[in-house]
């Protein structure tokens, strides 16, 4: 009877760690009969409770960007960006004087590129400039990261579900040792009775118990304390603190906040028609400060209201190249924005309860449905052995 409490004990804990992370999507009939794990179900407030403490205690958006040298992103990006204003230079040209353009010698030509071209570095410092300068303006932080978690279900889940495997296996492990000692007082009772409704009693009170004190001693005490004033514990949860803060870090830095994220998150956020804006007068400035010799070819030939419309176009299609043209500094930004160091860093500076909410949330709305799942579990199970023994 013990072994089989703690096979009760172990399978009730099983079942309550595979009920938290599956099925991604609700299986059976809406909307009582059928699961869908607690993590996805609870995605929602799960997602907003992330984010608010990413964003007001993890991450700083203005730290994060200051660590970016503009020269550096400059040479990065040297070449996609010289081809890309090569392009855009002869497309805005050829379009709205096409004539002139032909007219031109192919030596004339590359000479008005390569003076627009010239002004590209100091067109990428003025950008990245105006950005660390404005970022609360042009980049909603929180939006890039519910964003990332809303279009990938399976996101939550693998940051839940990564952070917490030592948890898990724990769980585990105490429904075993759990479950046999208090088969133990079963096969008391058991002998001394004989009663047929211990054993299902007994084996819905392993599941119960075991999972409800499995689950607490995951997450408490917060605090070190001896037992007996002898032996030392803690919450694993809580004793795994700077293992989990590196841990963390690394992997919203290479799930959430990443590169293309925060691009995406400037460029077509919810604040990205400030950063268009910005992008547009960076550009026509530095076409002015570098029309010098463009000028007499274009200005004069088709006048200031046409030469007007063709920075306007060429600030537009520059919005549309940014993007990828970005992404060719993505190693460097990676490495000097160091999301994942500055995660940890400030995790480990949260208070215990702080701490805390990082992973408690996927337990507490529902967890009295996994408490309850090991009680029928072993329940049945416990069923089982007074058919096998008195059968």
């Amino acid at each position: 009877m013990p072994f089989v409490a703690a096979v009760i004990g172990y399978v009730t804990k099983l079942a309550a760690i595979r009920m938290m992370f599956r099925p991604i999507e609700f299986v059976g009939v809406r909307p009582f009969l059928g699961w869908q794990g607690v993590v996805p179900r609870n995605s929602a407030r799960m997602i907003r409770v992330s984010t608010e403490l990413l964003t007001t205690r993890l991450v700083d958006p203005k730290e994060i960007v200051a660590k970016l040298d503009p020269e550096r992103m400059a040479r990065e990006i040297e070449v996609p960006l010289l081809l890309a204003v090569d392009e855009i230079a002869r497309e805005v040209l050829e379009r709205y004087h096409p004539a002139l353009w032909e007219m031109l010698p192919v030596l004339a030509q590359d000479m008005i590129v390569k003076q627009v071209q010239a002004g590209s570095p100091a067109l990428v410092r003025r950008i990245l400039n105006e950005i660390r300068e404005n970022v609360d303006d042009v980049l909603d932080i929180g939006q890039v990261a519910v964003s990332a978690l809303e279009r990938d279900k399976e996101l939550l889940v693998r940051l839940i579900r990564d952070i917490s495997r030592p948890e898990m296996a724990f769980i585990a492990r105490c429904g075993v040792y759990f479950g046999f000692s208090l088969g133990l007082v079963q096969t008391v009772v058991w002998v001394l009775t004989h009663e047929p409704l211990v054993l299902p009693v007994f084996g819905a009170a392993i599941g119960l118990f075991t999972d409800w004190l499995a689950i607490k001693l995951v997450f408490f005490p917060r605090e070190r304390r001896r037992i007996l004033g002898l032996i030392p514990f803690q919450g694993i949860f809580q004793r795994r603190r700077d293992e989990v803060a590196e841990q963390y870090g690394e992997l919203v830095a290479r799930e959430v906040m990443t590169v293309p994220n925060i691009v995406d998150g400037i460029l077509r956020g919810p604040k990205s028609d400030r950063m268009i804006m910005m992008i547009q007068r960076a550009v026509q400035r530095t076409i002015d400060e570098q029309a010098s010799v463009a000028k007499p070819f274009v200005s004069v030939a088709i006048g200031p209201r046409r030469f007007q419309q063709m920075k306007h176009a060429a600030a537009d299609r520059a919005v549309r190249y940014l993007s990828p043209t970005a992404l060719h500094a993505k190693d460097y930004a990676t490495s000097a924005m160091d999301v994942a160091d500055t995660i940890a860093e400030r995790m480990r500076r949260l208070t215990r309860v702080e701490y805390e909410g990082l992973l408690r949330p996927a337990f507490r709305q529902d967890e009295w449905k996994l408490i309850a799942v090991g009680a029928v579990i072993g329940a049945l199970v416990g069923e089982l052995q007074v058919l096998l023994l008195l059968g």
